[in-house]
């Protein structure tokens, strides 16, 4: 009589997740618990590091969606793999291909990319089968774009979604869901994180399987539900189609989407239709208003069309959250002035979250950038440890500058309004610039309106902190769970938005 087949204990791990109920932990428990796993999530975001559970795991995988997750990830995985040397430690996610060198030194045994529930599911099948517990070299592809049968997201055993970023509509404070129905991208924009895995390849969640996700999060208290789609009109059908759904189940939900300009200008006649369905705002990585710069990130847009989105939004009653890039190796002190100018004049003041006056370029293992030679000239050497190609700007005041609008950012305390952050931002700029301070009158051209915000702001392309770092669940300062109005120098990340 064959052996019986034992059920193996599984901690599924995630550092930072943008200030969401983590996806990457829910949606691969699903897979595992179908398969009789005993399945732990833990999001060090909010819980305690529990070293009981590492000791007792079979299998211990931390999920890697974004730059910062991977900085904070690295000590961890160092104790577990001193805590439990015999436990199979896994990498999987966004950033854990393109760090797979790196990773493999910590002791990594399994590194999965792209669509990475099935592999998971598969490492499962291999420990489980081992007599030994010890599955051999890994046999799963370290990235894979095959089309998956998702399963609905099992987010039991995770904090409750009113321990997480919130939304801010006015005076009231929203509890928010997050789910997603595709993945990938189907553009190839140089600094974009994704583009190493997918390669302009994107897979879409089928819409029942979306919608049962909204539906227990919406049972679980959320009344606002952010779509993390890398871009949400890469099949503007599919997308219709689900917000439709959504807001004939419940129309009352509010929800909120990202969107390339250039989707938006080429399918403004879909705009109207995100309002009609609930939408109350979309965020777009803009990243710059110089179409030189924009021309060399290949973001396919122009400053022409930002204008033009800008008018059809305000037309329509949506709010654009535009995100930037703001310090690039082609980015000047009068540039800079230019961009917070170009800001102020199209009425986006209060919708620039103030972090993103100080997001500095970040080059990561795989990207796009280094096809350009002037890139291959700047950086130096791969640091494995920062996991990065490091880069200093050609002028140094610029760097000097940078440095400077973060110290005002990280200074920044709740109830500090964005008008008055922005214009200390841009006298400090006007003085680097070597240009006289003129006056503004911030308010006026937003119309004196606060817009529709997240607790806690995000973006691509972003260097963690040394103070996101330092406060690390697995070291000795303590971290805080979502507090009520973040600093931007705490949060400042980086996601797979393009």
């Amino acid at each position: 009589m064959p052996a019986r087949v034992r059920d193996l204990s599984v901690l599924l791990l995630s550092t930072y997740d943008l200030g969401h109920q983590p996806l990457g932990l829910a949606s691969p428990a699903a897979w595992l618990r179908e398969l009789g796993a005993r399945v732990t999530c833990r999001d060090l975001a909010i819980d305690e590091f529990d070293e009981s559970e590492v000791t007792a795991a079979d299998l211990v995988a931390f999920h890697l969606p974004m730059h910062a997750a991977s900085r904070l990830a690295v000590p961890l995985a160092q104790r577990v793999r001193s805590l439990n040397p015999r436990a199979h430690l896994c990498f999987y996610g966004l950033y854990a291909p393109v760090n797979e060198g790196f990773l493999r030194k910590l002791g990594a045994q399994t590194i999965l990319g792209g669509e990475y529930e099935d592999g998971l599911a598969d490492l499962y099948r291999r420990l489980r089968a081992a007599p030994d517990g010890h599955a051999g070299a890994q046999s799963e592809p370290v990235i894979s774009l095959a089309r998956q049968a998702f399963r609905t997201p099992d987010r039991s055993g995770l904090p409750d979604l009113d321990r997480y970023a919130y939304l801010s509509v006015g005076g009231d404070r929203r509890t928010v869901g997050y789910t997603e129905a595709s993945r990938g991208c189907k553009h190839t924009c140089r600094h974009c994180p994704i583009v190493p895995v997918y390669g302009g390849k994107f897979r879409l969640i089928a819409r029942d399987v979306v919608m049962s996700d909204v539906r227990q999060q919406v049972e679980a208290g959320a009344v606002h539900i952010t779509f993390g789609d890398p871009d949400f009109f890469n099949a503007p059908g599919h997308a219709l189609r689900l917000v439709t759904a959504v807001h004939e189940e419940w129309p009352w939900l509010s929800y909120d989407v990202t969107i390339k300009i250039e989707h938006l200008v080429r399918e403004a006649r879909h705009v109207p239709m995100l309002r009609e369905t609930g939408c109350i705002f979309v965020t777009s990585a803009v990243e710059a208003v110089d179409d030189t710069i924009l021309e060399r990130l290949d973001k396919r847009h122009t400053r022409a069309d930002l204008e033009s989105v800008v008018r059809s939004f305000r037309a329509t009653g949506l709010v654009l959250s535009p995100t930037f890039v703001a310090f690039t190796p082609w980015t000047t002190t009068d540039g800079y002035v230019e961009l917070l100018d170009t800001i102020y004049h199209l009425g986006l003041v209060e919708a620039v979250a103030p972090v993103q006056y100080a997001i500095r370029l970040l080059i990561p293992a795989g990207s796009r950038l280094l096809e350009l030679g002037e890139i291959r000239d700047l950086v130096g050497e791969f640091d494995p440890a920062a996991l990065v190609f490091p880069w200093c700007h050609p002028d140094p005041a610029v760097d000097e500058l940078q440095r400077e609008v973060m110290a005002v950012v990280a200074a920044a305390v709740p109830g500090d309004d964005r008008a008055g952050i922005f214009a200390r931002i841009r006298e400090l700029a006007c003085a680097r610039a070597g240009r006289v301070v003129s006056g503004i009158e911030l308010g006026a051209a937003d119309g004196g309106q606060s817009v529709p915000r997240l607790s806690e702001p995000w973006y691509c392309c972003a260097e963690p902190t040394e103070g996101q770092l330092s406060s690390c669940p697995g070291s000795a300062a303590p971290r805080p769970s979502v507090s009520p109005a973040p600093l931007a120098a705490e949060y400042l990340t980086d996601s797979h938005q393009i």
